[in-house]
């Protein structure tokens, strides 16, 4: 795979490199990898958050007429 950087992008991936002692390569990785696993949770939670409305749908109206 060949990444293409901009100047900003290449700047800003060197002194990422330099700060964390890891190749560009890595930064890269890592930074791939985390956003997965973030996304990954954010879906899991609306999963879950969309179960919960729709169990607690009553109570949720209830409480809103309070």
């Amino acid at each position: 795979m060949t990444l293409r950087t901009d100047a900003e992008l290449d700047r800003a991936l060197t002194e990422l490199a330099e700060l964390e002692h890891a190749s560009k390569q890595e930064v890269v990785r890592r930074a791939v990898l985390a956003r997965h696993a973030a996304t990954e949770r954010r879906t899991r939670i609306d999963v879950i958050a969309a179960d919960v409305l729709v169990e607690y749908a009553d109570a949720l109206d209830r409480l809103g007429t309070v």
